[in-house]
């Protein structure tokens, strides 16, 4: 049902922007993707993992050239990565080790944005808004080697369905990632014709391990600094 949700959110926009003569633009770009390690919502450095993001957005004036509303609908590549040990010289004393997670998403954001004018066609912009995601895809991938020993592997990401409209998934927490994330964005960029530059930082509200929240097991949430290059029709 949440899929079924975003999709018809991303029907409505495009609809609009049809009827409305409002701009339709094609986004993607860099995301330097984390997890947070502790329950104040704190990351490490250290395991930040590079992905991307592309999609589609519609800009929809509130008031002209000033304020607008920018929904969209992306394909998003999110997780982060655990790293330990020299990987070019290797040894059982000091192993090296990679463990890497890399959930990707279907994501709606609902910006709203301000304009600031600097020139005959040349605008700044901020915007701040909430994002839903739906989970749809992933690994999580592994690296040993001590120096005699080397293997690596895989597996797909295993979702549940402990959605907002659905608690009762009997394996929730058995190795599983929650389906259903949200979260919040602040943005900043500029506008030049039609051609968009942006920065922009995602932060889940919502733990991406499966099982019920707890005051001990609410840590991991995404978090993802995403750098963008777009254009406007």
């Amino acid at each position: 049902m949440t899929k079924r949700i975003i999709l018809c959110v991303a029907a409505l926009a495009i609809s609009f922007a049809a009827v409305s003569q409002v701009r339709v633009g094609v986004k993607g770009g860099l995301n330097l993707a984390n997890i947070s390690t502790n329950n104040d919502g704190t990351v490490d450095n250290s395991r930040t993992l590079p992905s991307y993001h592309i999609g589609v957005i519609t800009d929809m004036p509130l008031i002209k050239n000033v304020l607008s509303f920018q929904p969209g609908v992306f394909y998003t590549s999110k997780g982060a990565k655990l790293e330990s040990g020299s990987k070019g010289s290797p040894s059982v004393a000091d192993p090296y080790t990679k463990y890497t997670t890399n959930p990707q998403y279907i994501e709606v954001p609902l910006n709203f944005v301000g304009k600031i004018p600097i020139g005959s066609d040349c605008r700044l912009f901020a915007g701040i808004g909430p994002y839903f995601a739906f989970g749809v895809a992933g690994k999580n991938k592994y690296e040993f080697n001590n120096g005699i020993v080397n293997t690596t592997g895989k597996s797909d990401i295993v979702w549940d369905d402990d959605t907002p409209f659905n608690n009762d998934d009997p394996n929730q927490g058995r190795n599983k990632y929650r389906r259903f994330d949200w979260g919040g964005n602040v943005m900043v960029g500029a506008e030049i014709s039609r051609f968009l530059l942006s920065a922009q930082y995602g932060l889940g509200f919502n733990k991406i391990n499966s099982g019920a929240e707890s005051s001990s097991d609410n840590k991991n949430k995404n978090r993802v600094f995403s750098i963008s290059a777009g254009f406007l029709f």
